[in-house]
């Protein structure tokens, strides 16, 4: 089942996303990875939707339906900011919850006001990220960059440079992609977000370590057993800047694993929802 389009304002363009259940409940925004879209956190969103609050998966600038950074900055802090926005939208205190580049935006965001975040939940995002790691999201981007003959190539280059397992129905495709005049399939987002000068830049580090040492919210890492990108030497970095951090270690999976585990994310959400406390925004 399909949820309401809704539309808000991010830093100077507009942010698309799917809402389920009511907007009166306390919201739950979700926040996909690079080269991903907000479908990627659908099925978690419908979950809490459906436990009572508001779940809304957004497309990241440049991504999706959302608006193309007219100023082509896709800097992770650009991505912050729009968090931050959407904030400023809400009546009562937010959780963010966030993929990889999501998950960053939410902490560089949310570390920014305490008094608007119930909770930060993030799925494989720490600090001192190895950089190699990227790599494959690198050869991702530039892969994609020229579009695909077809769906089933697409779907060999998500399963060759994401280490992810390769989709059985690549049609499934067709929605996050589309087809040019001549027929070939690109990806629905800005080509100028897989720019090497935005794949983890020394800014990066820098903000997330920065953002870590700020942030005063209660915060949830779940953390992909098989991950290529953390390492237990950034994980303690991040505990040591943020001492009252969870970490939940997500078995048998890689790092861009939350579409195929929605309703187990969904349930260590809720958990750690009933375990937080709403607290009134001033």
């Amino acid at each position: 089942m399909s949820g309401t389009i809704v539309r808000f304002w991010g830093d100077g363009l507009e942010l698309v996303g799917e809402a389920f259940g009511d907007p009166a409940a306390p919201p739950v925004l979700f926040f996909h990875g690079g080269g991903q879209s907000r479908s990627a956190w659908r099925g978690s969103a419908r979950i809490v939707g459906d436990a009572g609050f508001y779940g809304v998966t957004f497309d990241l600038r440049g991504h999706g339906e959302s608006d193309w950074a007219a100023d082509g900055d896709y800097l992770l802090d650009a991505y912050g900011r729009d968090v931050e926005r959407l904030l400023q939208q809400f009546e009562r205190p937010v959780t963010l919850v966030g993929a990889s580049r999501g998950g960053q935006a939410s902490l560089v965001g949310g570390s920014r006001h305490p008094d608007r975040v119930r909770l930060i939940m993030l799925a494989d995002v720490a600090p001192l990220m190895r950089d190699h790691g990227i790599d494959g999201i690198r050869g991702f981007f530039a892969e994609g960059a020229a579009g695909f003959g077809s769906l089933d190539q697409a779907a060999d280059s998500l399963a060759h440079h994401l280490d992810q397992p390769r989709i059985d129905d690549a049609s499934r495709l067709a929605r996050s992609m589309r087809q040019d005049a001549a027929g070939r399939w690109h990806w629905r987002w800005d080509p100028a977000t897989g720019h090497a000068d935005f794949l983890h830049p020394p800014s990066e580090g820098e903000a997330i370590l920065a953002a870590a040492a700020r942030v005063t919210s209660p915060i949830v890492l779940v953390r992909a057993e098989l991950s290529h990108l953390l390492t237990d030497e950034g994980v303690a970095r991040f505990q040591k800047l943020a001492p009252q951090m969870q970490v939940v270690t997500a078995m048998g999976v890689g790092h861009m694993f939350t579409a195929d585990r929605n309703d187990g994310f969904a349930a260590e959400l809720l958990d750690w929802l009933s375990k937080v406390p709403e607290r009134i925004v001033a």
